[in-house]
């Protein structure tokens, strides 16, 4: 059974830190490009960074300069640190896994999806 299991989320104050992970188990992601989105109430899911399968970054502009994907293989483990958090981070945060292996951002690519982890940020 494919699971993807996000932890780290929690209540910080603007300009925190937080550090997402995402657990993956059930197949081999070596190849798969593995994502971050998120969701704010009200809002559409939107792309927030993404690791393909030859461990290039990308970033939405959002998340440029402030958050930082990162992954152990042998952990089977997916990071998102987020740094100099603000209010507008607040959503619930996704972590997908795409077969295809490319850089996109397009959430319909991902083939698995995690349950969600909750990020709130105060001013």
């Amino acid at each position: 059974q494919v699971q993807l299991v996000e932890s780290g989320g929690g209540l910080v104050q603007a300009g925190d830190s937080l550090r997402l992970s995402c657990a993956a188990s059930g197949r081999t992601f070596s190849g798969d490009a593995m994502g971050w989105f998120r969701q704010a109430p009200g809002r559409e899911r939107e792309f927030v960074s993404v690791m393909d399968w030859n461990r290039r970054t990308y970033y939405a502009d959002s998340a440029k300069g402030r958050f930082t994907i990162s992954a152990d293989n042998a952990k089977n483990t997916v990071y998102l640190q987020m740094n100099s958090l603000k209010p507008e981070d607040t959503a619930v945060y996704y972590c997908a896994s795409s077969i295809r292996g490319y850089y996109t951002t397009n959430s319909k690519n991902y083939d698995y999806w995690g349950q969600g982890t909750q990020v709130t940020v105060s001013s």
